[in-house]
């Protein structure tokens, strides 16, 4: 990150944006799990990812601007994590954010004990892996599309994107197990 020039500082912001933007794409929910401090790109990594577990001892942090190196990249998945005023106060005054404070503002969904954090990280992996595969890659799709869209759009979206969701054979499994009182094997994990 010293004396390169525009190619090669372009060629590894390139490779950051490719990586964070997979993160999404990808239909697999995607948990980080977070110790210590998240700074800069570790910070933006965690904002990317679905949901973050956090121990209590995790600090977020985008102290660029203290080296005079704005962290623009980062403010894209932060501002979008956490807000327009709260991501300008963590970008512009470069400050760790205690664990429970990322919570507050929405860049982490649990703080735990630092001895239980990958205990708790997995609990909820394993939460999330008993709902179906498919319907969770169209939901976690669907979170992403309609997010920036108007009230009308996303609704339209959603509408939509339900009744052929509907149509698929886990939804109607799920759906005849839950008026039948069993339980479920998804076939798509």
């Amino acid at each position: 990150m010293i004396d390169a020039g525009i190619k090669e500082y372009k060629f590894i912001f390139d490779q950051c944006t490719r990586m964070m933007m997979r993160l999404h794409d990808i239909p697999q929910v995607v948990i980080a799990q977070v110790q210590g401090i998240a700074t800069a790109a570790g910070c933006q990594l965690a904002a990317w990812c679905d949901l973050v577990v956090a121990g209590e001892d995790a600090r977020f942090s985008t102290p660029g601007v203290r080296l005079g190196l704005f962290c623009t990249t980062p403010m894209v998945a932060i501002t979008r994590a956490i807000g327009r005023k709260a991501a300008m106060e963590m970008l512009v005054t470069g400050r760790e954010f205690p664990a429970q404070e990322a919570k507050a503002l929405g860049l982490v969904n649990r703080v735990v004990p630092l001895d239980q954090l990958e205990d708790a990280t997995r609990t909820l992996a394993h939460q999330i892996a008993e709902a179906s595969g498919f319907a969770l890659a169209i939901g976690k799709q669907g979170l992403y599309a309609q997010a920036d869209m108007t009230d009308a759009q996303a609704l339209h979206y959603a509408k939509h994107t339900i009744a052929m969701n509907n149509m698929a054979e886990d939804a109607q499994s799920g759906i005849k197990a839950f008026l039948e009182k069993r339980s479920i094997e998804w076939k798509n994990r």
